[in-house]
This record gives structure tokens, C-alpha cells and sequence, in this order.
């Protein structure tokens, strides 16, 4: 599991460089252009919008239901639910202090954000729905990978998301996959340092070991792999932190723009050549 120094590494360097080049809503994961309320778009922030609906349906979210959103980030998704479809209790876990500040300062009405490790999460409530955006990566590291002890460590994720709902309970989940391996030194060097530099302690799922750690608790009603719409939304993410290259030099570094120039780029080629992907699931607990 990326531990809380390995979280500050990838999502605390400032809530303000971030606010430079992503969406408004400050969406750290794939948008999606192609399907959902505002599709087609050429609108970063409205393919985001058409993300966090998509899961909303998958999750069979209504005003009234519980929800809880393991690794809620800044809370995009959060202010989505409350504001934007109206529902009346939404809790949310990070353990990102900047993102726990980020969503204290957008005072979001009926949510509820809590920074902590989901393995030491203790519910309030009994939750009919869950949503989970890109945070499954972060739950096994590469040595837990190498060491085989992944899916032990995947499994007891949706164990745990199983304990704190209720029956009929719907699950909303995206991940990045890993498709293939890169057969160029660049390439291999450029993937080593998003892992390594820019993510340490995490690692993307293949397909297979999601469905296979889910199975046990959680039955799979529908996939959808949108490795092309996380393509355009990195492109899009290169393209405003380029815009905004100087004042990132001035204010945080040489060192940063370099290093996210390095990864955003990293991730075009990396989704264009089919090494990563990246999938959405609709889940029905068992």
C-alpha cells in the first residue's frame, strides 16, 4: 500500500500547481469524451463531467442513497454527488492532507471527508453504494507485485468494501490497467519514472486481477475499457502545464515541470502505444 509519505510525493506538493492544468473541478483521473450527458466534447471539464456521471449511474446513485468514495482526492466526485445530483449523505477518505484541505476549504454541504488509510477506515454508516476512481493502483506495491502478494492484498480491498455495505449495495470502480510491456530503452525508462518517481508505491492492475479479486464478493454487471479517452485527457494535461511553464519554473521548480512534463508526456505515449489502459466497472455485491 502507498503509504502517507509516498501519497504527499504524488498529490501535496500544492493544491495551487495542481489547479494550474487540471480540469476546474480538479479531476486527477481520465474524463471521458465519447459517451455521457455532454458527449461528444472537445471540453476537458465537461469529459470530466461525463466521467463522474457515468459512475454515478453504475453506482445506481439516488438522492437518498449512502455513498462512500474510497480515495476521494480533492474532492471532485464529492461535489459532484452533493451539489450536482443532490445526495444527502456522502463520505469521503484520502490520505492526502492537501486533499483533505482542498475539500475542508470548498465547504461541500452533506459530505463528510476523512483522512485515513482504508485499511484503517471504521465506517459510520452501512453504505448502499461505493465509488472508487483510480485508487485501487495505490493498494499494492511493486515489490508486492513482484513478490506475488498482490492479489491477497486486492482481494481484502473488496472484502473490506463488501463489510461496509449493504446488501444490494452498487460499486462504481476505474482503474489503470497494464496491457504490455514497452520494448524500447526511452519507453522503459519513461515508465520506470512515473512508477517509481512520480507514484511510488503503487502499480496498475492488469484486467484479469480485477475481475478475479472482485469475484469473491462483488459480481461484475459491466466493463468498459476507455484507454483512448485517457489519452486525450493526458494530452490535454500536457498542454496546460506547458502553458503555464514559467510560472511552474518560478514557483515550484526546475525540478517539478520537468518531471510532470516527463510523466504527462510518458502517459500519451504510453496509452497511444497500448501499454496502459484504463477501465470502469459496475459491480453488484454478492
Amino acid at each position: 500500500m502507498s503509504n502517507k509519505a509516498d501519497v504527499a510525493v504524488s498529490y501535496d506538493i500544492s493544491n495551487d500547481f495542481f489547479r494550474l492544468w487540471l480540469d476546474e473541478r480538479m479531476n486527477y483521473t481520465s474524463g471521458v469524451y465519447d459517451e455521457g450527458p455532454h458527449a461528444p466534447t472537445d471540453s476537458l471539464e465537461l469529459a470530466q463531467m461525463n466521467k463522474l456521471a457515468i459512475l454515478h449511474d453504475y453506482a445506481h446513485i439516488r438522492p437518498d442513497t449512502r455513498v462512500l468514495d474510497i480515495g476521494c482526492g480533492w474532492g471532485a466526485n464529492l461535489q459532484y454527488l452533493a451539489v450536482d445530483r443532490g445526495v444527502r449523505e456522502v463520505h469521503g477518505i484520502t490520505l492526502s492532507d492537501a486533499q483533505h484541505q482542498e475539500i475542508v476549504r470548498r465547504r461541500i454541504p452533506n459530505v463528510n471527508a476523512t483522512v485515513c488509510d482504508y485499511r484503517d477506515y471504521q465506517p459510520p454508516v452501512k453504505f448502499d453504494a461505493i465509488v472508487s476512481i483510480c485508487m485501487l493502483e495505490h493498494t499494492a506495491t511493486p515489490a508486492q507485485v513482484r513478490a506475488g502478494e498482490h492479489m491477497a492484498v486486492y482481494r481484502d480491498y473488496f472484502r473490506r468494501a463488501h463489510e461496509w455495505t449493504q446488501p444490494g449495495a452498487h460499486f462504481a470502480l476505474q482503474t489503470i490497467l497494464r496491457n504490455s510491456i514497452p520494448r524500447n530503452r526511452k519507453d522503459i525508462e519513461d515508465m520506470a519514472h512515473i512508477t517509481y518517481t512520480m507514484f511510488p508505491g503503487g502499480f496498475a492492475l492488469r484486467l484479469a486481477e480485477v475481475m478475479e479479486s472482485a469475484s469473491r464478493y462483488w459480481e461484475v454487471i459491466e466493463v468498459k475499457t476507455r484507454r483512448l479517452d485517457y489519452l486525450r485527457t493526458c494530452d490535454e494535461w500536457v498542454t496546460r502545464l506547458r502553458r503555464h511553464e514559467t510560472e511552474i519554473r518560478e514557483r515550484y521548480g526546475d525540478r517539478v515541470f520537468e518531471d510532470y512534463d516527463r510523466y504527462l508526456s510518458a502517459c500519451v505515449t504510453a496509452f497511444d502505444k497500448h501499454y496502459v489502459s484504463l477501465a470502469q466497472y459496475s459491480l453488484r455485491r454478492l
